[in-house]
């Protein structure tokens, strides 16, 4: 026996050796996996073996394999061992922990992990029933050695994280284990204290003494193992035993705080107590941690290890200033950080919620502390102080402090640093880029990050203008003042731009960006809550004057001038003599060009300069057009005057113009004077779009693609080689221009005010004015052809014409390549794309033209409903036309074009349509539509899910967005995805009603610890109350219609799309269902409906947030049908693994109606077990080996089977344990 375990071990060294050794073919190292692992599995000797293995003679690789088959061993055959076997076993585990292991600073760290692993299991299976000694043993193993300490500690700390954090056992086993941890707590707790306190103590007083360096070490490496024991109790126990015996536990913590070697790990135990969550009562000792010396000890453990955070980079001899970040000093500030945040929380939600509880005397040294870090030079550990500071600026009580007060403007301050986006990790311009080389990868990471960073700090500034709006005013101004008067720097020596303009990484146009922003979270803030007495209108006006008056030809500086004049406008509206000047400047800015752009293509910042001042005159149309209508005359003869000169404005530049003029006329509140301004407007726009020439362009497939110029092929790559370019702009033009006065036309708000003016031209019987629109002419007289566009553009993608296009534009129809990455989830481009000229190939701009062609109809069509009313929904044959157009060709429009016409059109079309026109134009739409997308999109699934099975192996493809290496497969999916999201979407708005908010199954602040139990309580309840729409309800009166819209949600569930079968499972199936289920249906139809849900829980019973409305929707079908339908109890009995007892027992109290019914909870719970078998697995989870672990006697005489929480009540164990021994 002994030679042949010996030789045993032999062979099984030698294969560990092929595995680990990295010159090892992969042929070999299969072999000897394989042969590792038949030994595990089928091998008698396992123990033996795995004892000798584990001797220290032997190398740390093979002694953790040893170690391993142990472990295997306890895990897949404790069950089916003997007792003495069992025993044994124990008793060999605690051999090795005694004497098995190297000494603490000689041993390996997975050796030891792998150790305490086997103990672990073992107490997962025998304690406390049948191993009642075991903390004792452990506290004697700790008065061994070092080396034993540690490793006892490693022990309670993976029993805490099986048993509480990752819960690897059944229920009850994990109920016993952890309320008899519980009940020992206070022992515990004392003895990892005491055990802390010794080591640190030792640690302390050797580290001084010459030649007891390795000793020191010794102790050092039990305490820390001792606080990471800590840290994985402290988040869990109940918060006495963390403040008792007056928060000593958290004045150990604060002292380590000055120990480097210990300092991270006391700061993380210190984080995860002070982030506690509780009662309030339990949590007011934390308090004291506001005292002097506790603050101060943070404090200068902050500065200590900031000093030490930097250190000179020796690689880089040759430049001086060459700096690196020592990792863990840096990572240990971050923790130091988020412990002051976390005791700002605390303070937060005690100070008023408590009375007791009274705002700290030395709340200014907090601050200091808060406000030392958020001035740091690390970007990240800025970003981690906002949210604290932005409850203390909030809080009711605290931000009326004077203290409070008095650091609110020391923010403002420095906000006006933190603002400015520096610190990129590629750039070396900054103090803050070495750290930031550490917390992010790349550039686009850090702007990422910044982005949110700064939306956080912005909303902080507006919170602050509500608590010191005059010095906010003051700081923003003085600030504004500053970078007026300041010379531009264009300097950035990484940039492209012409000489002398400046790059989006310039200084100047960082600080103009910063001042922005600040400007306009400040500016807006103000206005709104001062009184209008106390705004300071005169101060306000010279700075609107200063930047009027500011000129620059930098067009990225110019854009930041134009969003501080939006941003001060609101202040004009008591000083209307300001108007003009403003105006003047927009328009300006409006045709904005560089002096070498004469020739050239615009830059992309050029163009965004002229697109945002078109904006920023909507804008203030929009919200201030009883202020501008004075000038309306000014402002049209302006347009006109642009108008006339064609190259002096791009098309969508005239649209905005117009779309402006539009807003204004609504001011007019005169029906007949606003048409016949737009009739003026439009005229020239209607007479083109419906002559003759276009109506036969429009029609005609063949005609429309020369006329664009789609079937030529183009070398020239530049605008001018285009010669149909025109033809493009003019179609673009006309829909661009229609698409502005439907949306932005309406009548006056106020019902007098639209009765006097003549916009009122009836009433609804219910008594509702009925609205006339004065845009209404222009629109139907646009129509006809309109309609004819989309036909024809529906047509374009059928093969004979896809066969026109000539080779240059061949992909014309193609997603452009912004989309695909939005799609995808692809990053965006670099930064730098501003600085060069927007070259576009003949391509790009042909699929541009495409694919804003195609939008700008659908959203012509979706905006005519709110705007026309009864004057659209009462055109002549509308159901028909539509049909005739949006539907026409369907076979052929890609997914992408379908998704844009349900999502602009059809989706608006369902929203505001009135009642009276449900039966006559919605139903002949919808019913075909849903009929139709089940169809399609059950091919499209069918097709991914046989790639799926067909592709077992997956194809490594790295998708670079440089290379536009994006595979057509993947997008295609992701695009059959979004499109199936749409659908659901138009059927959930077109039959359900959100009075109710959506089911919470899937909310992700659910406690870990009770997921499985709360996710039920907070599913939908088994009879939703979610009502069907108007619409809705016309729509299940008819057979055809309903049964497309039954079939299309129940067969959607199957797809491999998560986020519908949660959203449909939940609102939609039932609700649905129950409208027919009083009808006749037929057996077989309930038998489909009832098996798609079992085929849904089957792809995605694994996912939490699906399971629960899945088992929901599954038991509402099974009892509201099951007494009518003994189908489908057929169905029940094929579930894999079902009990046959357990389901006639739910059968009979679903049938008999004497029958006592139970709780909804525990018919739920049973159902649940009922229906087990159809859930799948996730794909990791389907070839692991299964653990099993059997419940030990009960140690309570009265479970709770339904309640699965501690109880601290004496349940008779204290006997197991010394009662008197103050050490555990």
């Amino acid at each position: 026996m002994a030679e042949q375990v010996a030789a045993t071990c032999d062979q099984l060294m030698k294969a560990v050796m092929v595995i680990m050794d990295a010159e090892t073919s992969q042929i070999y190292r299969l072999e000897a996996l394989k042969f590792c692992e038949e030994f595990k599995e089928t091998s008698t000797l396992c123990v033996p073996c795995g004892l000798q293995l584990a001797d220290t003679s032997r190398p740390a690789v093979v002694r953790h394999f040893g170690l391993q088959i142990l472990e295997h061993v306890i895990k897949f055959r404790w069950n089916n061992m003997q007792q003495q076997e069992k025993v044994q076993l124990k008793e060999c585990a605690m051999q090795l922990l005694t004497n098995g292991t190297l000494s603490i600073l000689e041993e390996e760290s997975h050796v030891k992990d792998a150790l305490s692993r086997i103990v672990v299991e073992m107490i997962k299976r025998e304690w406390p029933q049948h191993w009642p000694d075991m903390l004792k043993e452990m506290e004697t193993l700790s008065s061994q050695g070092e080396a034993q300490t540690e490793l006892v500690m490693l022990i309670l700390l993976r029993l805490a994280e099986d048993v509480i954090t990752f819960q690897t056992l059944p229920s009850q086993r994990r109920r016993d284990i952890q309320q008899t941890l519980t009940q020992n707590m206070d022992s515990i707790f004392s003895f990892m204290l005491a055990i802390l306190h010794v080591n640190v103590e030792a640690y302390r007083k050797l580290k001084e003494e010459q030649g007891r360096e390795l000793q020191a070490k010794a102790h050092c490496r039990v305490a820390i193992a001792t606080l990471n024991t800590l840290a994985g109790y402290i988040d869990w126990v109940t918060l006495v035993h963390i403040t008792s015996r007056n928060c000593q536990l958290l004045e150990m913590l604060c002292l380590l705080l000055s120990e480097p070697e210990l300092q991270l790990e006391a700061s993380e135990c210190l984080l995860i107590a002070l982030s506690r969550k509780g009662k309030l009562e339990e949590r007011k000792p934390f308090m004291l941690l506001f005292n002097d010396v506790a603050i101060q000890y943070i404090l200068s453990a902050a500065q200590s290890a900031d000093g030490l955070a930097i250190c000179q980079n020796s690689s880089n001899s040759q430049a001086m200033d060459a700096v690196d970040v020592v990792e863990r000093r840096y990572v240990f500030l971050k923790r130091l950080c988020q412990v002051l945040c976390a005791l700002g929380f605390q303070l937060c939600s005690l100070v008023s919620s408590c009375p007791e509880v009274e705002v700290p005397a030395n709340l200014s040294k907090y601050t200091e502390a808060l406000l030392a870090f958020t001035t740091h030079s690390s970007q990240f550990l800025k970003s981690c102080t906002v949210s604290t500071w932005a409850s203390l600026f909030r809080h009711e009580t605290l931000s009326k402090v004077p203290v409070v007060m008095e650091v609110a403007i020391k923010y403002l301050k420095v906000s006006t640093t933190n603002l400015v986006k520096t610190g990129f990790p590629s750039r070396e311009d900054s103090p803050s880029c070495v750290y930031s080389r550490m917390d992010f990868d790349s550039d686009e990471d850090f702007n990422s990050f910044f982005s949110t960073y700064r939306s956080q700090n912005g909303e902080v500034l507006r919170t602050l203008s509500r608590i010191v709006p005059v010095e906010a005013f003051q700081t923003a101004a003085e600030w504004l003042r500053f970078q007026i008067a300041s010379p531009v720097d264009p300097v950035d020596a990484t940039s492209k731009s012409a000489e002398g303009l400046c790059s989006l990484m310039s200084p100047s146009v960082l600080q103009w960006d910063a001042v922005t922003v600040f400007m306009e979270c400040v500016m807006h803030q103000i206005f709104k809550s001062l009184d209008e007495e106390k705004l300071p209108i005169d101060q306000s006006m010279e700075l609107l004057q200063a930047v009027l008056n500011y000129e620059t030809r930098n067009p990225l500086i110019l854009s930041c001038v134009l969003s501080n004049i939006s941003a001060l406008f609101p202040f004009a509206t008591h000083r209307p003599q300001f108007l003009p000047q403003v105006l003047y400047k927009l328009f300006k800015a409006v045709t904005f060009h560089t002096d070498l752009e004469n020739k050239a293509p615009r830059s992309r910042a050029v163009k965004n300069v002229r697109r945002h001042a078109c904006s920023a005159i909507i804008k203030i149309c929009r919200d201030y057009p009883q202020f501008i209508l004075p000038c309306f005359d000014m402002f049209y003869s302006h347009v006109k005057e642009l108008f006339s000169n064609e190259a002096m404005l791009t098309y969508l530049e005239k649209c905005s113009q117009m779309e402006a003029l539009v807003l204004i006329s609504n001011q007019f509140k005169d029906f007949e004077k606003q048409k016949a301004f737009l009739d003026e407007l439009m005229a020239s726009i209607i007479t083109q779009w419906t002559s003759e020439e276009m109506t036969s362009l429009l029609a005609d497939p063949v005609n429309f693609l020369s006329f664009v110029g789609a079937d030529k092929v183009v070398a020239e790559q530049r605008e001018e080689g285009d010669a149909a370019g025109p033809n493009r702009g003019q179609l673009s033009f006309c829909l661009y221009a229609m698409l502005a006065v439907v949306k932005r036309a309406r009548w006056p708000a106020d019902l007098e005010e639209a009765r006097a003016g003549g916009f009122v031209v009836g009433y609804t019987p219910a008594g509702a004015p009925i609205y006339r629109n004065p845009c209404a002419a222009q629109f139907l007289a646009f129509l006809p052809n309109l309609l004819a566009l989309i036909r024809t553009q529906n047509s374009l993608f059928m093969p004979e014409n896809v066969a026109r296009l000539s080779e240059t534009f061949s992909r014309a129809y193609d997603v452009i390549d912004g989309d695909k990455l939005i799609i995808l989830g692809l990053p965006q481009p670099p930064l730098d794309i501003y600085d060069s000229p927007a070259y576009k190939s003949a391509l790009d701009r042909m699929q541009g033209f495409f694919n804003s062609l195609f939008e700008n109809c659908f959203h012509i069509l979706g905006n005519a409903g709110p705007a026309l009313l009864q004057d659209f929904y009462t055109v002549e044959r509308l159901a028909e036309g539509i049909i005739g157009s949006a539907f026409a060709s369907l076979d052929h429009v890609p997914d992408h074009r379908l998704r844009s016409m349900i999502r602009l059109f059809l989706k608006q079309l369902v929203l505001y349509c009135p009642p009276e026109y449900h039966d006559s134009l919605l139903r002949p739409l919808l019913g075909p539509l849903f009929n139709y997308m089940l169809q399609r999109l059950n091919i499209k699934w069918q097709v991914i899910n046989q790639r799926t099975s067909v592709n077992e192996e997956e194809e490594e493809e790295q998708v670079v967005y440089e290379d536009n290496a994006v595979t057509q497969e993947m997008l295609e999916e992701q695009l059959v995805r979004l499109l199936t999201r749409e659908v659901l979407d138009l059927l959930n708005v077109s039959c359900i009603s959100r009075k109710m908010p959506e089911p919470a199954a899937a909310k992700e602040e659910i406690d870990e610890e009770d997921v499985v139990m709360d996710s039920v309580q907070v599913a939908s309840s088994p009879q939703p109350m979610e009502e069907l729409t108007e619409l809705g309800k016309c729509l299940m009166k008819h057979e055809n219609v309903y049964m497309s819209l039954l079939t299309l949600s129940f067969t959607s569930l199957s797809w491999k799309d998560t986020t519908n079968c949660h959203r449909t499972a939940s609102m939609v199936c039932w609700n649905l269902l129950r409208q027919v289920v009083a009808g006749n249906l037929l057996p077989e139809a309930v038998t489909w409906f009832y098996t798609s849900v079992l085929r849904a829980l089957q792809v995605h019973g694994q996912h939490e947030a699906c399971n629960t409305p899945l088992c929901n929707l599954a038991m509402l079908i099974y009892e509201n049908l099951r007494p009518r339908y003994i189908e489908l109890r057929t169905v029940m009995t094929q579930v894999p693994n079902i009990s046959i007892e357990a389901l006639d027992h739910y059968d009979q109290r679903l049938v008999d109606p004497n029958a006592q019914k139970a709780g909804e909870k525990k018919r739920r719970d049973q159902f649940k077990k009922l229906i087990a078998g159809t859930v799948g697995k996730a794909l990791c989870q389907q070839f692991r080996k299964e653990v099993h672990i059997r419940n030990l006697p009960s140690l309570f005489k009265n479970p709770k089977p339904d309640k699965d929480s501690v109880e601290t009540d004496n349940l008779g164990l204290a006997a197991l344990f010394s009662p008197e021994n103050t050490a555990l």
